[in-house]
């Protein structure tokens, strides 16, 4: 997100309204977290605290307020359970340090985060989301969580345990707050690596789908479907192993800060504060907004939001890169497939950072990439779509070719492609045979030898066979009856 967390000092005093650190008990009643006859998960309040051990029977629930699991709690939700959050209370859902959140569903048996809306008017923002907040290493000690203007985030336990989202969709998620203070679909502070992360769809949220400040999670089999900002959005130092994910544009939703596949800094000043965001990124799969519609402009004539406009504020804008990486960050990227986006990449050196010098040293790698159909391969400068080149963001020179394009062509196994076609997906985005990402995989650089499963084809699926995204996931969630 572009907007990063200038939260306002009034809402930095409710801090003194924290959770207390009080042991769970056992067992509890499930009337201290159920009201309205038992079918309504928190009571309405700006700051509901769970303070003991709960878990949610299998059932469908509105969720009212914003619901903190305080430190030493935790909420258990069952396979199969539907959440539908409330809109007037804006309702969200955050795991303050040391409380966990285990959503642990199936393939069969998915756990849903939705809007309590009326199925066909649903929009993005109709709810806060999902925060996790954790004792893993960020760059700045401490931070108070971007959408939740209570909880801190951050320690130094990289392997620490918010617990488990597994089989979940986020669904509509985002509630504007205060202007452009929203919170993201998914949204992860300092989140450490014993926590479980797999088989997680967000869909039409209100900011990032996904978003990392600092941690060390690790995650699998992610999806970020028509969102209104970035696809994954890091920072802070965060430095988790993602592999297998998909992301998808409606090319009709853009955010004013310019929306991407990948934005990384490494924290909003660009200093290089460590840990350094050093996350490694295989397989990912973008499908940009010219993918979509052949007759995309980026434009604000064309990007309107369309029906899904949800009229709160937010603050529609254009698309930008499939991959954008400036302000010391170190974000690496391998075995993936993006095509469909104004840029394709653009590596800044802005706020007197020297990303393109770690560029160029090695330091980050981008390789064994797909680019296809990019209106321009690189740029150097934010909101710049002019392949020129520039090493300190200033306005770029047209007549030499951007850092961003000269990297990326310089890099092994990188590849450019004119059009959508030569990629041979189907209408799932999975390879064809004869696809160019097929056998075109390489997992030999040492920044793979470990946590990553190693296989022979670029992007998030193997064939046209190979779906993980059978059963649980759901592509239509505007007209689902919950």
């Amino acid at each position: 997100m572009e907007r990063k967390s200038l939260v306002f000092a009034a809402m930095a005093l409710m801090l003194l309204a924290g959770c207390k650190k009080t042991a769970p008990t056992t067992d509890p009643t499930l009337k201290d977290i159920l009201f309205e006859n038992g079918t309504t998960l928190g009571n309405g309040d700006a700051e509901f605290e769970i303070k003991g051990t709960y878990t949610l029977p299998k059932g469908t629930y509105s969720m009212k307020g914003w619901i903190y699991i305080c430190n030493g709690a935790k909420l258990t939700i069952l396979p199969g359970t539907v959440i539908k959050g409330d809109k007037e209370t804006k309702a969200a859902l955050i795991a303050e340090r040391g409380g966990q959140l285990i959503a642990q569903g199936t393939a069969d048996d998915p756990i849903v985060f939705t809007s309590a809306q009326p199925a066909g008017k649903r929009r993005p923002g109709d709810w806060g989301g999902i925060i996790l907040c954790g004792k893993a290493r960020n760059n700045q000690t401490e931070m108070m969580i971007e959408g939740g203007p209570r909880s801190m985030h951050g320690g130094t336990d990289d392997a620490d345990n918010s617990g488990i989202l597994s089989y979940v969709r986020v669904e509509f998620a985002g509630y504007p707050f205060a202007t452009d203070q929203e919170i993201n679909g998914v949204t992860f502070g300092s989140v450490g690596s014993g926590t479980k992360v797999d088989h997680v769809q967000v869909s039409y949220s209100n900011d990032d789908s996904f978003e990392w400040f600092g941690g060390a999670v690790n995650c699998k089999y992610l999806i970020a479907y028509k969102g209104w900002d970035d696809e994954y959005d890091t920072d802070n130092g965060f430095s988790g192993k993602i592999q297998f994910c998909l992301g998808v544009r409606d090319p009709m939703i853009a955010d004013q800060s310019a929306s991407n596949g990948f934005e990384s800094d490494n924290n909003a000043t660009g200093s290089d504060a460590k840990p350094v965001t050093s996350c490694i990124f295989s397989n990912m799969t973008f499908i940009g907004p010219k993918f979509q519609n052949p007759a995309f402009a980026n434009t604000s004539d064309y990007i309107n939001g369309g029906s899904l406009n949800p009229q709160n504020g937010s603050r529609l804008g254009q698309f930008q890169a499939a991959i954008q990486i400036r302000r010391n960050s170190n974000l690496s990227c391998f075995n993936s497939v993006m095509a469909g986006y104004p840029v394709g990449i653009i590596i800044e050196n802005d706020k007197g950072s020297a990303t393109q010098q770690a560029a160029t040293a090695g330091t980050f790698k981008i390789g064994s990439v797909t680019l296809a159909n990019m209106t321009i391969l690189g740029s150097d400068k934010n909101k710049s779509f002019v392949d020129g080149y520039t090493d300190n963001a200033s306005n770029p020179d047209p007549n030499k070719e951007s850092f961003s394009s000269t990297y990326f062509k310089s890099m092994k196994g990188n590849q450019y492609l004119a059009d959508d076609a030569s990629l041979k997906l189907n209408s799932s985005y999975m390879p064809l045979d004869g696809s160019p990402l097929l056998g075109s995989a390489d997992f030999s650089d040492t920044m793979l030898s470990t946590g990553f499963v190693k296989v022979g084809y670029r992007g998030a699926f193997s064939s046209a066979t190979d779906n993980w995204t059978a059963k649980w996931t759901n592509f239509d969630p505007q007209n689902t009856a919950y």
